[in-house]
Parts: C-alpha cells; structure tokens; sequence
C-alpha cells in the first residue's frame, strides 16, 4: 500500500521539484536586471494613480516575456492586469508601485532630500512591483517548462497608499476566479504571518457657510470653521463611547484663508480603524451624523466623499505555513563589508528602541499566527476576503528601520533593497510552484477562508459605488 501512494504521488512530486533549481539560478542571474528595475521606479517615485511611467516600465518587462496585458482596468489607468497560461489553477500576484509625498531621501545613510522630487518610496513598493513581476516571469518558466497547466496573473495594483487601488479591482470582479493570491511586503527583518490587521474608511467633510467680515457685520456671516470644530468636538467626545480598539484620526485640510473673514468653505479629512470592517462601518456612520448635527447647529452644509475604505486582512494559515518554509529553504540576506557599514551608520540614527543587531537580516523569524492585528490598513485586505491570501515580509531595510522613514528610502536605493526584494521573488517563486503543484493546498486553503468568513458571506466595498479617487494626491 505504501508502495502504491508513493506512485500516486511521486508524479506530482517530480512535477513540484522539476526545475525549481533552474528557475532559482535564472532569478539570480536577472538580479542585475530587477535592480536596475527597481532603482527606475524609486527614482520616478509616483504618488498613487499618477504611477504611469512605473506602471508603463513594469508592463513593459511582462509584454516582453509572453504575457497579455489589460491595462486600465477597474476604470483606473495605472491598474493592470498580466497573465499567462490556460485554465487552472489560477495563480494570482499583487504588485504595488506608489511611492509617498514628504519623504524625499538620497540613498546615503544619513538624512539628506533628494534633489528634483518631494516624494520617496519610504513604503518600498518598488521592490514590492519588481520583485512581484520577477516571480511572476519566474512561474511563466517553470510552468512553460514542464508543459503544465494553469495561469499565472500578476496584478499591477496602484494607490495602495490611501487611495484603495485593489478595492476597486475587487469591486471589478477581478479576482473572482482566482485560487489563490501571493503577496509581500519590504520590512526589517524576514518572516510569514498568518495575522490582520485594521480594517480602514477615511472621507473629506465639507463645510459651506457664508463669508462676511468678522468684525463689521459678523451676524451675516456662517463659519464653515465652526462646523467642522463644532464636528471634532462632537467626534472627540464619541471616543469615549467606541470600541476602545477603534481608531480616528484627523486633519483639518482648509480652515479658511483670514482671520478678519467668516469662512465660507472648511474641510476636515477623516480616518476610522478597527480590527473588524463591520465596526469600522459603524462608527463612521456615526462621525456622519456628527457632521451632520455640526452642520445644522452653525446654520452651515455638509457633504462629504468618501476616500478609500479597506477590510481588514483575513489570514490564511494554510498558504502562509507553506510560504514560511519556502521563506526558510531560501535563507537570509547577507551583507558585504560595505553593506553592513551602511547599516551601521543608519541604525545610528534610529530611536534606541528601535534598532537591532545587523544580523537579524541574515535570521527567519518563527511562524506566528497572532491573535492581535498589525496595527495598519491595506486594500490587500479586500482580496483576502475574496480569495485566499498569503504574505511574507523581507529584510530589505536595515533592521530597525520604521516603513514611511527617510531611513526606508535611503535603504530602498541600496544594494540591501535588492538582496531582500530578490529573497521575495525566490520565495513567491517556489510558494507559487507548491500552488500549481498541490490541488488539495488549493482546497485547504479556501475551505479556511470559506470558515473564516463565516456562512452567507457576500462582499460589498466599504467605500460603496464611488469610482476611484483618482486625484486624491493632487
């Protein structure tokens, strides 16, 4: 009988194995190539939906080997949809490639702005877009290779900073079809972690009163300013009476150009998180109707529009178990001499509580699946409540480093960088090989999505019918 299951399964053994070798060498004598990729998009630095020639180089490198290319999906014109191959198992990728506004770096490990760009990509996605598009080349390979069966998508999801890029494609029905996603992130250290994080909805409040002058005849006059204080007030207050794992943050984005002029016109932008996207409903509902009874004691209007909303990430500890040992199978990041003085000079200017020994780049962190959500927002979120979804991080910073540093993007124009983004390319690799290699992973992997949803499950965007919001940096 043993004998017999070895048979049964040693074709789809061999099938797992066959040219993961190959395919791992072919990476390591591209690396030159997606470093100087990843260098392009980190120069560009785009703030989200205006990623255009980031996502036109990224395309680009797909178009050429092989892939069919759908660009402006999902009524955004940075988003794109890549793929290869026939049938199932559909395979899924996430690349990202926005960068932040505010964070201009040098690469040099002390602070120092970037001449010609206000911008940096302090969050890393131009690691996280190449490094998705390698592996992605990587599984066209292997799959071509061994004349097997399946598809393999990569998508190119922009705005992932605020602007919700992936809800959209969600809302689009992009990933219907899909068996499984891969998707990672740059970070400080290695690991996989089956955790969530905080489910997220932000809008702008718009106040409209009348001007008048303030000292003259200020009984004409309607502040807009006083609606959106008399707003903030009243949202203070409710913090009292929420979950005490909520969270609201606020900025007053306009609040009137004099102090001798009544405001006609005021805005408030507005964030809510909680560990569960039901909450988060809730509670902004509930800031609405303070704006809504600030509006109506100042004799002002208000509307609002919603921004970007996000689930909160469902794990899925079948997939990431899985891409923990192929994290682990791969290895570190070592570095040179030069490297590692690199690190040296910038772990000096992290806080004290924040640095690590250098070598922690060089370690796997255990598997964890922690019961306490990461406490940050991703529209990865949506797609892991639409199909199963498995992350790992890479040391592509060095340890300590905080994402939406100056330090982070001083490290994302290194040598370091690209250790790390080429150590989530290997890994996404294999992870992917084991995904078109094992249907019953397949059907593991979404029966604990189907459990972790619950029965009667049907998805409906936090941020409703709205299109994108396709000039929220401008």
């Amino acid at each position: 009988m043993r004998y017999l299951t070895f048979l049964l399964f040693f074709p789809a053994f061999c099938f797992a194995q066959s040219g993961s070798e190959t395919i791992l060498q072919q990476l390591d004598d591209r690396t030159p190539h997606y470093a100087k990729v990843a260098q392009q998009i980190w120069e560009l630095a785009e703030l989200g939906y205006q990623e255009t020639k980031s996502t036109a180089l990224l395309q680009e490198e797909l178009r050429s080997e092989g892939f069919t290319i759908e660009a402006g999906v999902a009524e955004i014109p940075t988003a794109f949809v890549a793929s290869y191959g026939s049938g199932k198992p559909i395979i899924g990728v996430l690349a990202e490639f926005d960068a932040l506004p505010g964070v201009s770096q040098a690469a040099v490990p002390e602070k120092q702005a970037r001449d010609g760009s206000n911008n940096g990509h302090a969050c890393g996605h131009h690691l996280f877009g190449t490094a998705s598009v390698a592996s992605a080349i990587a599984l066209k390979d292997w799959l071509k290779a061994n004349k097997g069966s399946g598809t393999i998508r990569l998508y190119g999801t922009p705005a992932e900073e605020g602007g919700a890029g992936k809800v959209y494609m969600v809302r689009a029905g992009l990933f219907d079809d899909v068996d499984a996603v891969l998707n990672w992130h740059p970070s400080d250290h290695n690991g996989a972690t089956a955790g969530s994080t905080l489910s997220n909805k932000s809008a702008k409040f718009r106040f409209y009163g009348v001007a008048s002058h303030a000292a003259a005849a200020p009984e004409v006059g309607r502040s807009a300013l006083d609606g959106v204080e008399a707003m903030n007030h009243m949202v203070n207050m409710m913090r009292e009476h929420v979950p005490e794992t909520s969270r609201i943050h606020y900025v007053i984005t306009s609040g009137g150009e004099a102090p001798n002029v009544v405001p006609a016109y005021a805005e408030v932008f507005y964030y809510v998180r909680h560990p569960q996207m039901q909450d988060v409903r809730d509670i902004f509902n509930r800031i609405v109707k303070a704006a809504e009874g600030a509006a109506l004691g100042t004799g002002t209007t208000m509307e609002y529009e919603v921004i970007h909303g996000s689930f909160n990430l469902m794990p899925n500890e079948t997939l990431t178990r899985m891409v923990h040992e192929k994290l682990e199978l791969v290895g570190g990041v070592t570095y040179t001499a030069e490297e590692k003085a690199f690190a040296e000079t910038l772990s000096e200017t992290l806080p004290d509580s924040k640095r690590k020994p250098i070598t922690t780049a060089e370690l796997v962190a255990p598997f964890s699946a922690p019961e306490k959500p990461y406490p940050a927002s991703t529209d990865v979120g949506d797609v892991s409540w639409t199909v199963p979804t498995t992350a790992l991080r890479t040391a592509t910073w060095v340890p300590g480093t905080s994402p939406h540093s100056w330090q982070a993007v001083a490290c994302g124009g290194t040598s370091i960088a690209t250790k790390g983004m080429m150590l989530a390319a290997k890994t996404m690799t294999l992870a992917g090989v084991e995904m078109f290699s094992s249907p019953k992973l397949l059907a593991d992997a979404k029966a604990e999505l189907e459990r972790r949803r619950g029965p009667g499950f049907k998805y409906e965007a936090l941020l409703g019918g709205r299109k994108p919001a396709l000039d929220y940096r401008e």
